[in-house]
């Protein structure tokens, strides 16, 4: 299978001057880029869809090519709970700390990228469906694909802030015809913002192919495209975050229809080589040589001599690290004990002690090589996917919402056991050895061990109410100021800038 080949489409020209000795030379313009003429025929509409894909993470040969599904996600999830350390100090070490503040950098970037993907589906679905040379079929499949995109959007906005600007297709048919640049939005309810993303979904589900074998619009098997199946996931993810169990239950029974599986090992399913399986609903793809991220420079171990001049900017704790089951392969996908490229033997220190012996060296943290594959690129930016929404996920949230309908039964125990059995841990006890709190605790402790570095522990832990016990116990256990204080961390504080220019965002109910 071929991965969709990106197009970027630009919405303005970039026009530069050139200076001679004597006076300023006029640059001669040969032809520009507007909402009048960047939507004409069926190149431009997919150009115009792929380039909203391409928002998932910064294109390739850009600076800092880590952006949102690229890396950056992982910061405002993992990194604010008891899984992700940074120890590079800055504001990403502030945010592994759990010490944010509204100049925090990493706030302002998830705000930027997320809207970016909210804003060009917007622009395309505002324009696609007015496109005289487009046949209905393609406006219905383009329109789905974009509602899906704008959701998938809004769901990390509202994860990550809240209340947040509600902007559509409509404000952007309304800035066409009387802009105004300087008007500072109110955000809206989360709940009504919940509505345009079922609405969204919805729509997506009932017009999204399963895939794109055959597709009569796409000349390829497009796989990375949202299907019918990521559309289901992300509204039972929506429904989960809610405590709307039925409705996300009845979603998963949808989804398990559709043919997924399990990948054979876990250790495969990560190989950059491997962009797609039966266990992929919907990732962030990349090519080395195409749309090449810088995945691996950030989650890479440093002076690792497999994986060589890498930053181990984002890493695990030691703390969760030493959870894992010995005789579980997920214990195995870690940097964890090495001799590194200067000589010095790389560990995890035996005591707690900060200063090794002569020949070693104590890492403060262990690198993880879900995105850094030692048989993967060996260049500066790598082709690792990014997987947003994976079947492992469908399979523990069914098990979460049959616990939390009737509690614990031998589905649910054969659920979580299905995930647990792929990498050998040991496999949970009979359903009868459960309550309803008990199962609630393993079901957190196992997608733990299962999606880490996957940007879904933060909304585990908020989901099912146990974030500041659990993230204040690891800030105990580490030496570092417990802070997480609820309801108030539920949210994120709005980045700086926002609030600065638009005195409608207000942090007094959050950090400041």
């Amino acid at each position: 299978m071929r991965k969709m080949k990106l197009k970027y489409i630009a919405l303005a020209a970039l026009l530069a001057g050139a200076t001679a000795c004597e006076k300023t030379v006029e640059p001669k313009v040969y032809s520009y880029l507007t909402g009048d003429n960047a939507f004409i025929t069926l190149s431009d509409a997919k150009a115009a869809v792929n380039g909203v894909y391409s928002r998932l993470k910064q294109p390739s040969g850009r600076s800092d090519a880590w952006m949102y599904y690229a890396g950056f996600q992982v910061t405002i999830s993992d990194l604010t709970t008891d899984i992700g350390h940074a120890s590079s100090g800055g504001d990403v070490g502030l945010m592994s700390e759990c010490q944010w503040a509204p100049a925090n950098t990493y706030l302002a970037f998830a705000w930027q990228h997320q809207y970016k993907l909210v804003t060009d589906a917007n622009i395309a679905l505002y324009h696609i469906p007015k496109m005289t040379s487009l046949t209905d079929d393609q406006k219905t499949q383009f329109t789905a694909e974009l509602k899906f995109l704008r959701a998938l959007g809004y769901v990390d906005l509202t994860d990550a802030f809240g209340p947040a600007i509600l902007v559509t297709e409509e404000t952007v048919a309304k800035n066409e015809s009387s802009p105004d640049y300087t008007a500072a939005l109110a955000p809206s309810p989360v709940a009504d913002i919940n509505k345009l993303i079922i609405s969204d979904l919805e729509y997506a589900a009932a017009h999204l192919p399963v895939n794109y074998v055959s597709n009569p619009i796409y000349s390829t098997n497009d796989i990375g495209r949202a299907s019918k199946g990521a559309a289901l996931s992300l509204l039972c993810k929506l429904y989960m975050r809610e405590h709307e169990w039925q409705k996300a239950l009845d979603l998963t029974t949808q989804v398990m229809a559709l043919g997924y599986d399990l990948y054979p090992s876990y250790s495969g399913l990560f190989a950059e080589k491997n962009k797609w399986c039966q266990e992929s609903i919907f990732y962030a793809l990349a090519d080395p040589l195409t749309d090449a991220v810088e995945i691996m420079n950030h989650f890479g171990p440093l002076n690792n001599p497999q994986v060589t001049d890498r930053w181990q900017y984002f890493a695990v704790t030691w703390y969760f690290w030493n959870t894992f089951d010995n005789n579980d392969d997920r214990k195995q996908m870690f940097y964890y004990d090495y001799v590194g490229t200067d000589g010095l033997h790389y560990m995890q220190s035996p005591d707690g002690s900060t200063k090794p012996p002569a020949g070693y060296y104590y890492m403060p943290d262990v690198a993880t090589k879900k995105f850094a594959d030692p048989n993967g690129s060996t260049t500066y930016y790598d082709g690792h996917v990014f997987p947003i929404l994976r079947y492992a996920d469908i399979l523990l949230s069914r098990a979460e919402a049959i616990n939390e309908l009737s509690g614990p039964t031998p589905e649910a125990i054969s659920l979580i056991n299905r995930v647990k059995g792929r990498s050998h841990a040991p496999l949970l006890a009979d359903a009868s050895t459960f309550t309803k709190d008990a199962l609630r605790d393993a079901i957190l402790q196992e997608r733990g061990w299962e999606f880490f570095f996957e940007c879904k522990r933060r909304q585990d832990l908020i989901r099912m109410g146990k974030y500041d016990a659990v993230v204040n116990k690891y800030l105990k256990a580490v030496n570092l100021t417990p802070t997480i204080v609820m309801p108030r961390d539920k949210y994120f504080s709005y980045p700086q800038a926002q609030t600065d220019m638009n005195h409608s965002l207000s942090n007094g109910d959050r950090r400041n």
